[in-house]
């Protein structure tokens, strides 16, 4: 049995038809100064019926490459935008 990765991000763009852009943000300790600073990544998730607007907060789920950048689904919408 595989371990799919799963993140979880705000939506930033509607990259396209059936293509969402997230930001994942992680909260590390700062090596030298002790202090904890935010790092970001973006990855492009496949939407395969639109459902998402810009803000919402959702979960994707790893899986095969469906192009050269994008290798997440929509599993689930945690909250809509306000």
């Amino acid at each position: 049995m595989t371990h799919k990765r799963e993140v979880q991000g705000k939506v930033v763009t509607i990259s396209g038809d059936k293509t969402v852009s997230i930001v994942v943000e992680r909260r590390v300790m700062h090596p030298r100064y002790h202090k904890v600073v935010k790092r970001f990544k973006k990855y492009l998730v496949h939407d395969e019926r639109n459902e998402v607007k810009v803000g919402d907060e959702i979960v994707a789920i790893e899986c095969r490459p469906l192009s050269k950048t994008k290798s997440f689904r929509l599993k689930t919408v945690v909250t809509g935008a306000k």
